[in-house]
């Protein structure tokens, strides 16, 4: 054997063609996987903004019962100031307290409803 056929190392060709399978495999396998998580992401991505726009829904929400139930409690307030006898007073409260029983019940399914359909949004696949 020569020198030159010593330093020289030759893969059989079967072998190079299962390396070269097998090389093309993983690449292909690589590119599937960085695809699936980009796509991944992005569906994450979608679903953040999502239940951000829902939370930012139920906030505002929120924030317009509370400036609600405030107001009829200051205009509650302000007509037991001007009630002329303890019967006046008795009727005010009857009527303030039905009155804040009923919206409270309104508020809390509206508030519920808000929050299944965010959950339900939130939950939806992304196509």
């Amino acid at each position: 054997m020569s020198e030159e056929g010593r330093d020289r190392f030759e893969i059989p060709k079967e072998m190079r063609s299962m390396a070269e399978a097998s090389v093309d495999q993983a690449r292909k396998a690589f590119e599937k996987f960085v695809a699936g998580a980009q796509q991944t992401a992005g569906a994450i991505e979608a679903r953040g903004a999502t239940v951000r726009a829902s939370a930012k829904d139920i906030s505002a929400k929120a924030m317009s019962y509370a400036e609600k139930n405030m107001q009829a409690s200051l205009d509650y307030a302000q007509a037991l100031l001007h009630a002329k006898d303890l019967s006046e007073v008795m009727r005010l409260h009857s009527e303030y307290v039905r009155s804040q029983m009923r919206s409270l019940a309104e508020q809390a399914s509206e508030m519920g409803q808000a929050v299944s359909r965010a959950a339900m949004d939130a939950a939806k696949p992304k196509s």
